[in-house]
């Protein structure tokens, strides 16, 4: 049997097929479309879903969205008039989108893909996020938290998890949102939402939490982690652009800070405020799980939603909520919606039996040693080709040794916002001059934000504070920071945070035998079996699917050589094209690029 899942028209637009409950491939639009964050109908991930099972849609048994478009149009409109007039302008900006296009799923996916609409499902947003998690993970049973932005009108759920059910038993509602809450925050330090969480939470180890008891007037908090905001704060709940009131400042005592200074100017203040509302939201989460230990009784616990990507609050629920397992998928985020919706028709509608744990992120495409080759040869790209695998390890770890940076694209992408060592940027963490270098010359982005550790899982526990390390699942797709051994952080300054701390990703041999075996030589050589990992994009580009992409990646920045499966292309290469020619590159689809010294 097969199901294809489907998220889309809000951010991050995916699709993601089921096979017999097994995830068979799962992909972003963004990635093909190579529009950030992409919100339109997945039209391309869905082909590429199919072609990857060798199936066309005629095959597909169901297809099921991932929330409740009547729903959610609900909330907007009661918000609407909850509000008005102040919400004017969001009621009309929302009537022309919902009316447009928004609110017609179900005609929309029975024209685009030409499917009987019988056949189409639609799940509750929240109960995707459970799916995602609980379907995907190991265990049998599992207390289940859920913490996003918002869905239709539900913001959070706790419940449980039980072979093929999941019961959501409590929820709290828009506009009373953990998300939302940590999105203004967001916004008031200079960051754009739903894009500059990531920075907030990368910019809050240079503050201290000095600001906790104005954030308290905001929100309000219960001994079992539930909480209210006081919307006299905020104005996400009744404008279309804006998410603060001045209310917020007056609280805060300072403006918001401008978007437009970047990291130009790391004010303390603002440093001080982004501690602050990590430090809020990490106590609000682990106030929430462990009350559900305590209800439940249960011993894991499943996270997902949006919320569940901040990968610091995730190693303090682990360490401190009292559970003794925690699995967080790869795409906890409203992707992963595209899974979950696929896992919960599968189990719970259809009752069918569950399959192995999702134990790797490797759910996209990927391009052979035929189709790198025509690209290089199509293009007069220089090449050397290393068929000898023993080899060509050597060759990346010499590399690496001289401090080299690499493009390293092999394999099939990586499901989720992570690169996990398929579409990856390497370099060596032992060199602190690193962190300056790839930040500034090559992913050309704010010079505070961390990298990530990749590291063999048997040796994690050598260089990071992670008890247990090979048998945690969300240290696989990189969603958790936890302290680096003291004495190690002057060994790996590349990846160390300036709180001491590293955001990992622990390598198999089962699921990524190449990388592995990259890092298990690269630490023969050198006692560290450890290289800095970073997406392989530029600043406010997706992380790139083809070998055009790559390419063009490569020679937009000031990377040294570029590994495109077995294929090496050096610098001198790229020089050479861009000084020779300031050609056209063209292929598959993508758009044309002009390439420019």
């Amino acid at each position: 049997m097969y199901i294809l899942g489907l998220s889309f028209y809000y951010h991050d637009s995916a699709a993601a097929l089921v096979h017999d409950g097994v995830v068979v491939a799962a992909a972003e639009e963004e990635r093909f479309s190579r529009v950030k964050h992409d919100s339109g109908f997945p039209q391309r991930a869905i082909d590429f879903c199919l072609a990857r099972a060798g199936i066309t849609i005629h095959d597909v048994d169901w297809v099921v969205f991932y929330e409740k478009p009547f729903v959610k149009f609900e909330r907007l409109l009661s918000t609407a008039f909850a509000t008005f007039p102040r919400s004017r302008r969001v009621f009309t900006e929302s009537m022309r989108r919902w009316l447009g296009d928004k609110l017609w799923i179900k005609p929309l996916i029975r024209d685009r893909l030409g499917i009987n609409p019988k056949r189409l499902l639609f799940a509750e947003h929240h109960m995707s996020h459970a799916a995602a998690s609980f379907f995907c993970s190991p265990f049998d049973e599992a207390a289940i938290l859920t913490v996003d932005g918002a869905g239709e009108w539900t913001t959070g759920t706790v419940g449980v998890g039980r072979g093929t059910t999941i019961t959501l038993e409590a929820e709290s509602r828009f506009p009373h949102s953990l998300g939302l809450l940590y999105s203004a925050f967001t916004a008031y330090c200079g960051f754009e939402v739903n894009e500059g969480e990531y920075k907030l939470m990368g910019m809050a180890p240079y503050g201290v939490a000095r600001h906790v008891e104005r954030i308290e007037k905001m929100v309000h908090v219960g001994s079992d982690g539930s909480y209210w905001l006081d919307l006299d704060h905020f104005a996400f709940h009744r404008s279309p652009d804006c998410t603060l009131s001045p209310r917020f400042s007056e609280v805060m005592g300072r403006e918001p800070r401008d978007p437009a200074l970047g990291d130009k100017s790391l004010d303390p203040f603002y440093c001080d405020v982004a501690a602050s509302i990590q430090a809020v939201t990490e106590d609000i989460l682990i106030k929430m799980a462990r009350s559900l230990r305590e209800r439940t009784g249960q011993k894991n616990l499943c996270l997902s939603g949006g919320v569940a990507l901040n990968s610091v609050a995730n190693s303090r629920i682990f360490r401190e909520a009292g559970f003794e397992g925690l699995y967080v998928p790869p795409a906890p985020g409203d992707d992963g919606g595209a899974i979950g919706a696929a896992l919960w028709a599968y189990h719970q509608v259809l009752g069918r039996p569950r399959g192995p744990a999702l134990g790797h992120a490797y759910l996209g495409s990927e391009y052979g040693e035929a189709a790198i080759a025509d690209f290089l040869r199509e293009n007069g790209i220089a090449y050397q080709q290393i068929d000898d695998e023993d080899r060509f390890s050597s060759r990346v770890v010499e590399d690496l040794l001289q401090g080299r940076v690499c493009g390293w694209m092999q394999g099939r992408f990586e499901f989720g916002p992570r690169a996990l060592g398929a579409r990856s940027i390497i370099a060596d963490p032992r060199r602190a001059e690193m962190k300056e270098i790839v930040n500034s010359k090559i992913k050309f982005r704010e010079a505070f934000r961390p990298f990530a550790p990749s590291v063999l899982a048997e040796r994690c526990e050598e260089f990071f504070e992670l008890p247990n390390a090979i048998e945690q699942y969300p240290a696989r797709f990189m969603l958790y920071v936890v302290p680096v051994v003291e004495e190690k952080r002057e060994v790996i300054p590349a990846i160390t945070h300036v709180d001491g701390t590293g955001r990992l990703q622990t390598v198999r041999r089962d699921t990524n035998p190449l990388y592995y075996g990259i890092i298990e030589k690269f630490g023969d050589a050198t006692g560290v079996p450890v290289v800095l990992n970073t997406s392989f994009n530029l600043k406010g580009e997706p992380i790139v699917e083809t070998p055009a992409n790559a390419f063009n990646t490569f020679s937009r920045s000031e990377m040294d050589v570029l590994y495109l499966g077995n294929f090496v292309v050096e610098r001198e290469a790229k020089r050479k094209i861009i000084e020779d020619a300031r050609f056209v590159l063209r292929h598959q689809g993508d758009s044309v690029v002009q390439m420019v010294s």
